[in-house]
């Protein structure tokens, strides 16, 4: 089963991509996970 990153969490460096409408989002070791850019949905999978 899959394990969904939620706006707000830290989750690590790595690339996300939207639940929703699929919009990549990389992020740093320390970044938290931002809204998506494209859609505002805010569950991510991992890439």
């Amino acid at each position: 089963m899959a394990k969904f990153i939620h706006t707000g969490e830290k989750p690590g460096k790595g690339n996300y991509s939207c639940t929703n409408c699929g919009t990549n989002v990389n992020l740093g070791e320390q970044d938290k996970m931002p809204p998506c850019p494209k859609c505002t949905n805010t569950s991510f999978s991992r890439e």
